[in-house]
């Protein structure tokens, strides 16, 4: 019988398809906001589409119960795979008092869960990166064998919390991985206008670390570069900056209109290598998935997404006077 690529990457049949199953997982959540959000439900989405291959194969090569995430606002495959449920992404669409993120406080997409090793970002892109630095910091200073993963698009490689980060974290070795989603626009801005460059992963070069880029449409390829590189930090021999390389499916937000900067072939394109697909055809082709099971688990995560909307749109919003807690000092 013949190893399956999967297979020598160490994952099981159940390990990719519970990637598969996380990766759709994202999509049709993502999906639903969408229609929540036209329908005037819930006021703003920022989407995973497009880029939850990326998410899900890297956040699986994670040690859960060990490391930290820092992700960045389109990582629901990430927090997802970390252990957020559909019901937690919901409350925070709706901006409930219950959302885990923030108690309705901040918009969708600011993800942190403590339980669950998410640290909270906050607005300003980019912002996450040299806090995943001061966790790894602290990893070193503690003599613990845990890795800090960030997330950050390739717009954000260009700000000064990137360098200013990943310098810091490659003179001190730290046990940080940067993953660069390259979804190929920085809101309206297009990668040609963005760096001179040809890969993002070359910038590594520059701050004497190791840097790889990889297929962000294959989720098997991101955790191999994410596994390899968390094995490098544990060793001590610090920091790797991955570059995953997709496209991005919807427009910025909810709030933008992609027709201003982009073909619509372009996007039509992009969609016929979606790794939702792609993924798929794969797990068929090997005989782990058939139509049948797919059909099984879309519909359970129909009913799933369909319980989570309910109860967070039925959920209580938070108390007014709440707005003032966490801002000064209590007795």
């Amino acid at each position: 019988m013949t190893e399956q690529r999967h297979q020598r990457l160490g994952l099981s049949d159940d390990d990719v398809l519970e990637m598969y199953e996380t990766m759709l997982l994202a999509r049709m959540i993502d999906e639903r906001m969408w229609l929540l959000n036209r329908a005037g439900k819930i006021p703003f989405v920022i989407s995973c589409q497009g880029q939850e291959a990326a998410q899900v194969g890297a956040a699986m090569a994670l040690k859960k119960e060990k490391d930290y995430v820092l992700p960045y606002y389109r990582d629901m495959g990430v927090v997802l795979t970390f252990g957020m449920t559909a019901q937690d992404l919901m409350l925070s669409g709706f901006a409930k008092a219950e959302d885990p993120n923030s108690g309705g406080r901040q918009m969708p997409g600011h993800f942190g869960q403590k339980k669950n090793r998410i640290v909270t970002g906050s607005s300003p892109v980019t912002t996450q990166v040299p806090h995943a630095v001061g966790f790894g910091l602290a990893a070193k200073m503690k003599k613990e064998d845990f890795v800090a993963f960030t997330t950050f698009g390739e717009g954000s490689s260009n700000q000064g919390d990137f360098h200013e980060g990943i310098n810091f974290a490659s003179v001190h070795d730290l046990p940080v991985i940067f993953m660069c989603e390259n979804n190929k626009y920085a809101i309206s801005v297009p990668l040609d206008k963005q760096l001179r460059c040809e890969k993002i992963s070359d910038r590594a070069i520059g701050y004497g670390i190791y840097g790889e880029t990889v297929d962000g449409n294959d989720p098997l390829a991101v955790y191999e570069a994410i596994s390899n590189a968390r094995e490098r930090a544990i060793k001590g021999e610090g920091p790797t900056l991955i570059e995953t390389v997709s496209y991005r499916l919807t427009p910025h937000s909810s709030d933008d209109d992609d027709s201003t900067y982009r073909e619509k072939a372009e996007v039509e394109a992009a969609k016929k290598i979606d790794s939702i697909i792609t993924f798929s055809s794969y797990l068929k082709d090997i005989g782990v998935l058939t139509e049948e099971r797919e059909e099984e688990i879309r519909s359970s995560h129909r009913k799933m997404i369909d319980d989570a909307t309910d109860y967070a749109e039925k959920a209580p919003y938070a108390e007014p006077e709440s707005a003032l807690k966490f801002v000064y000092g209590e007795e």
